[in-house]
């Protein structure tokens, strides 16, 4: 019965009960909701706005901060190809998101997604990853603009002594003041208000994505005017990129590119060493999602979102992808600076005037993605809060500002100490341990919401009375006494046609079979997509163990590959499911090549994870295990699902019909 399911969604007492609560998923987005009177937003983005959109939110702390470090470390003069293959990975994920994106436009990103897709476990640990995602991001950057900062006051060492870095003796750390310092000006800037900033960075549209109150869509709008600052600002940082491209390639040929002349041979750290730079340099495309999540304000989706999030892609990759080849050609990847490798590959060459141009495009660009970073992050905490996973400390909105400025605080107090006492490497491979779970679980949602969507929605208690008196009703019908107690005319009318429509055991015999077929459909699409999943993460986890004999390796490849194939050719053999044409808001941006495209793409991301590193993973680990018990000790019990049942999804229709005035 439909009551039994929901049921077991509530308190979720016992080892039964915990796992059924991992399950529990939220009502998707629908029309019928928006029809109803909640806000929209004028649709007034067309490609050319989607494209600088893009490309304004991603280009920043990726180049100027992560070249040096990633080049040193991982990949060596094969950055070009790290950078490739993040955008690659990027890009398949960036479809994802735009159709998840058109169906279920509201707050929370992947944590809203996987919740509604997936279940609350998964949603839980994908919003806590978001969280130490966003704010690590802002550590990063911030962490990158205090040495370009240095290079004005003549050089890396010359920042006043409050300011300065400076190494301490028994831990072994390098602490930067000046990156907190900058962290908690944000955070107040942000506090004051959004409105008095808006003008000052790029990602305006991150805030749209994790936000759906009434007065903040009013400063939505009104930053949507602005787009000639952000415009500028684009135009700015890409210019910098084009000198740096142009006048990098005039030294190389004067120089005879020393940089690929190297002993070690263009994979120094061999082909893993390669793809680990790739899971880092990932960081620097975080910044696509920002055109997925606009997909309201599209005027034609179906046509412009796709051109749009390709082209920003494009234009980001083939930058990064330029850059990274004159920087590399220019200074051996052993000699580069880690912090501020653009600038001082100029210098070296004794073109100090261009390392002030480049400095100041560093600085513009990483300020604006700073507040770009520190933005969202304390409206995932809201969004989480509002489901009842978070206390409701963080869902609070301040009635002046109509900021959340409590998680904002503890936003910026975490990210100033991650800032003070991390280093760059360190905080950007955390970073993308964060984006990558969230693409991946992007990914296996599109498979979801294509072969096996939700059927039932959860009941809030406030309908469970219109449920209940449908259920008796249909009791009292399957007992002979239609027209009795709380069944109306129409009800009965309805049921009269019905049974006697059943009667014929022809017509009883093909709705019996229908239903049984569809119920096998659902279960080999079930399997199908475990069969990938599993499938993939043996498949990855044995091709990364270089540690391992050739023979254990080859054996894990081999069943790896069976089984993502099995799953794949299930996949494309079966019927996509019906209902996936009334998920959510109907008429938006449809991701191409399904299954292929989300398989390649969980492929992809779940490769680029396992070779982030072991001690990428310790360090989240702590995170997500923390998350883990913050999940079992207050959001499993406190759930705004906890007294909810489950109905088919044709019996909530109804029961909201009949029930006219109510807003979910």
């Amino acid at each position: 019965m439909a009551l039994e399911a929901g049921s077991s969604g509530g308190g979720g007492r016992g080892w039964g009960g915990g796992f059924r609560s991992l399950m529990r998923r939220k009502q998707v987005d629908s029309d019928r909701v928006r029809a109803k009177g909640q806000p929209q937003l004028a649709k007034e983005l067309n490609v050319p706005e989607l494209v600088a959109i893009g490309v304004g939110s991603t280009v920043g702390a990726g180049v100027y901060v992560l070249v040096g470090t990633v080049a040193r470390e991982h990949a060596g003069p094969a950055l070009t190809i790290s950078f490739l293959i993040a955008g690659i990975a990027a890009a398949l994920s960036a479809f994802c998101y735009a159709e998840l994106a058109s169906r279920c436009p509201s707050a929370g990103s992947a944590y809203h997604y996987s919740y509604i897709c997936v279940g609350e476990g998964v949603a839980w640990l994908i919003g806590w990853a978001l969280v130490l995602e966003y704010t690590i991001g802002g550590s990063a950057v911030a962490r990158g603009i205090s040495p370009n900062l240095a290079l004005f006051f003549g050089g890396q060492d010359s920042l006043p002594w409050i300011l300065a870095r400076h190494q301490l003796p028994w831990f072994g750390i390098i602490v930067d003041p000046c990156a907190a310092a900058l962290v908690f000006v944000v955070t107040v800037l942000l506090c004051v208000g959004i409105k008095e900033v808006a003008t000052l960075i790029d990602s305006y549209k991150f805030f749209l994505f994790f936000t759906n109150t009434q007065p903040l869509m009013a400063i939505l709008f009104e930053m949507l005017q602005s787009s000639f600052a952000q415009g500028v600002v684009t135009v700015l940082n890409a210019c910098v990129m084009i000198f740096v491209i142009v006048a990098g390639s005039y030294i190389g040929f004067q120089i005879g590119w020393v940089g690929y002349k190297v002993s070690d041979g263009y994979f120094p750290h061999g082909v893993n060493g390669m793809l680990a730079g790739s899971a880092t340099v990932f960081f620097a495309y975080i910044g696509f999602d920002t055109v997925a999540s606009t997909a309201e304000e599209v005027k034609n989706p179906q046509r412009d979102l796709p051109l749009g999030i390709g082209a920003a892609l494009a234009i980001c990759c083939v930058l990064y992808m330029a850059v990274s080849v004159v920087i590399v050609g220019l200074v051996p990847y052993f000699a580069m600076d880690p912090d501020t490798p653009i600038s001082s590959a100029f210098t070296e060459h004794g073109m100090q005037w261009a390392m002030y141009v480049v400095t100041s495009g560093a600085v513009l660009a990483l300020c604006s993605t700073l507040m770009g970073s520190l933005l969202p992050q304390p409206r995932i905490l809201m969004a989480m809060a509002r489901d009842g996973l978070l206390p409701s400390f963080f869902s609070d909105v301040n009635k002046q500002t109509q900021v959340p400025v409590k998680s904002t605080i503890v936003t910026g107090i975490f990210a100033a100490a991650l800032a003070f006492a991390m280093d760059v490497s360190q905080l950007a491979g955390m970073v993308s341990v964060g984006t990558l779970l969230a693409f991946t679980i992007v990914a296996v949602s599109i498979l979801i919401l294509r072969y096996v969507p939700p059927d039932e929605v959860p009941l809030p208690p406030s309908m469970q009375e219109s449920f209940h008196l449908n259920q008796e009703c249909d009791e009292e019908t399957d007992r002979g006494l239609l027209g009795v107690g709380n069944c109306n005319l129409s009800q009965t009318k309805n049921v009269i046609v019905v049974v006697e429509s059943v009667k014929d055991p022809l017509i009883d015999k093909r709705l019996h079979k229908g239903k049984m077929d569809e119920t096998k459909r659902r279960k080999i699409a079930s399997l199908s997509i475990a069969s990938v999943c599993v499938g993939v993460l043996i498949l990855t986890s044995s091709a990364s163990a270089t540690w391992l004999p050739f023979l254990p390796i080859c054996i894990g490849c081999i069943i790896g590959v069976m089984l993502l194939l099995a799953g794949l050719s299930l996949l494309s053999w079966i019927d996509q499911d019906a209902g996936r044409h009334s998920f959510g808001h109907s008429g938006g941006f449809t991701c191409p090549f399904v299954p292929v495209l989300p398989v390649l793409c969980i492929l992809i991301n779940t490769y680029l994870l396992i070779n982030l590193g072991g001690d990428t993973w310790m360090r989240v680990g702590i995170w997500l295990l923390m998350g883990v018990l913050v999940y079992v000790f207050y959001g499993r019990t406190h759930s705004s699902l906890t007294d909810v049942v489950y109905v088919p999804v044709a019996q909530a229709d109804e029961i909201y019909r009949s029930s006219s005035g109510y807003v979910s």
